[in-house]
């Protein structure tokens, strides 16, 4: 499914195509160190976590005492896989079969 949304630009196509041809964690860690800040990075990883948690059906409560997100940023994950353009749907789906 092609993407319909309203951030394509020709330079958020560069950075996905750069992300596109990292080979494996230790690239990943090497290029978003120096892309992202520590926080921004960590903040990726902890919605991705909250995205997993919700998707199995955990509590907020539950959800902010593991991952130490907020309530704020859990409903905007939650509406985000509820309202969003399933980018969390496919790669939570992707990390299952993988594992």
């Amino acid at each position: 499914m092609a993407y319909t949304g309203k951030l394509r630009d020709p330079l958020l196509d560069q950075l996905f195509r750069a992300v596109l041809t990292l080979q494996n964690i230790d690239e990943c860690y090497q290029f978003f160190e120096d892309v992202c800040t520590v926080g921004e990075i960590k903040s990726m990883a902890q919605r991705l976590e909250v995205a997993r948690m919700l998707q199995n059906d955990c509590t907020y409560g539950e959800i902010a005492a593991q991952t130490g997100a907020s309530t704020a940023t859990i409903s905007r994950v939650k509406r985000a896989l509820n309202y969003g353009a399933d980018g969390y749907k496919i790669v939570l789906a992707r990390l299952a079969k993988s594992n």
